[in-house]
């Protein structure tokens, strides 16, 4: 991916992954544009051969713990995944009466023109961050950071209270992704 230093080499590893929206535009304020993700992280759960360990969605970036199952690429998944995003995303700004509809879509061709790297709207940035997490502390830090973020945050004061995250799942809960415990 342009301007990434940390780079997927085993397609089948575990990784820390974020995925940030350009400009760090606040996107994720609204519960239907994080279903998006939601929905999305399932499908690629169900149909792509991803495997998700952790995760939570943010107000402008997502966090993932994941690994592609032998066969998949994590490469091909997360390629799919924000070109799917993406367009569902748009779509979702231009139809719904959000305030800042304009303005996002501006920033979101803007993007796009300025890289060529989109027809239309550019909402994610073209790094992943992909850290591979080859031993057990290094998960359970990534694992820990995810969860903490929204408290971190102030969003939640407990992390399992977040619903746009797997901290539930790790509480002995259910969450909106299937994920896979570590």
């Amino acid at each position: 991916m342009s301007g990434d230093n940390y780079k997927i080499n085993n397609q089948n590893d575990v990784y820390f992954l974020t995925f940030t929206i350009v400009n760090w535009i606040d996107v994720f304020t609204r519960k239907d544009y994080k279903i998006i993700v939601v929905d999305s992280l399932n499908y690629c759960i169900k149909e792509k051969g991803l495997e998700v360990f952790a995760w939570v969605v943010m107000s402008n970036h997502i966090h993932l713990m994941a690994r592609a199952k032998e066969g998949f690429e994590l490469s091909n998944i997360i390629r799919d995944f924000k070109k799917f995003t993406s367009k569902k995303i748009a779509d979702r700004v231009l139809e719904s009466g959000e305030s800042r509809r304009e303005w996002m879509l501006d920033q979101f061709a803007f993007e796009a023109a300025r890289t060529g790297r989109a027809k239309y709207y550019k909402i994610w940035r073209d790094d992943n961050h992909a850290i591979e997490l080859n031993k057990t502390d290094w998960i359970e830090a990534r694992l820990n950071y995810i969860h903490e973020n929204p408290v971190r945050q102030m969003i939640v004061e407990n992390a399992e209270d977040y619903t746009f995250s797997s901290a539930i799942d790790y509480a002995d809960g259910k969450g909106l992704v299937d994920i896979v415990i570590i």
